[in-house]
């Protein structure tokens, strides 16, 4: 069947029909404009609010594998044709997500723990791709995401061993959270349909929000706290 066909080259990519290149071009651009403005305006300012010289060394880390994700998701990207200046986030459009405006370090630890938890979600449906490069993509970027959220679950932790950074990891949640189910599309997404049509991806975009917001609230309580009422979103 067309919809289960393992596609394992960029030359029989472009032997494929065109909803299938278009879907796939898609997700390569969308990865590469918004892990490119992350790390531009998260993990790169976040190394001069990191406390601590360790700190400031993970952070590093942290902003050069963003930035080495997004370099592979273009590098890619140039392999299917797609033109460099449409990789960018001034010709498409980053996730609004990436709008929050970053201030302080526990901002970061939250955005870190929270955020990266969802681009997990994102990238463990790409693990059985159809599409074998952009599979072999994300099976090398997953280590990298979880060592983002383990960074911040380990900095909110140590945060909250004080009233003082307790109340500010719950603020950065508070203010942080809302905005994150929208990571996950709009239900019934004529795009998300089109995706799993070509066994580009596996899971409905309902599906990994109602996912996300369970092990989202598992993590948050871990540290002793809760998530804000999103009965309005």
């Amino acid at each position: 069947m067309a919809a289960q066909k393992q596609v394992e080259t960029t030359e029989t990519f472009r032997a494929m029909p065109e909803e299938f290149q278009v879907a796939v071009r898609k997700i390569v651009i969308s990865h590469a404009v918004n892990e490119l403005y992350g790390a531009q305006v998260f993990d790169e300012p976040a190394i001069a609010l990191a406390p601590d010289p360790y700190a400031k060394w993970l952070t590093c880390r942290v902003a050069m594998e963003e930035y080495g994700h997004h370099v592979r998701f273009r590098d890619l990207g140039t392999e299917l044709g797609i033109e460099l200046e449409a990789m960018t986030p001034e010709t498409k459009k980053p996730l609004s997500i990436f709008q929050f405006p970053l201030k302080t370090w526990a901002e970061f630890c939250v955005i870190k723990l929270l955020a990266d938890l969802g681009e997990i979600l994102q990238v463990e449906d790409l693990l059985q791709c159809s599409f074998h490069p952009l599979r072999k993509l994300a099976r090398m970027t997953m280590p990298e995401e979880r060592f983002h959220a383990e960074f911040g679950k380990k900095f909110c932790s140590e945060l909250c061993q004080t009233k003082k950074g307790k109340r500010e990891v719950q603020d950065a949640i508070d203010r942080y959270f809302p905005m994150l189910p929208s990571f996950f599309g709009k239900p019934q997404s004529r795009n998300n349909e089109i995706f799993r049509k070509w066994g580009i991806k596996k899971r409905k975009n309902e599906e990994m929000r109602a996912d996300y917001l369970v092990q989202a609230e598992e993590v948050v309580k871990d540290l002793g706290l809760r998530l804000p009422n999103l009965s309005s979103t």
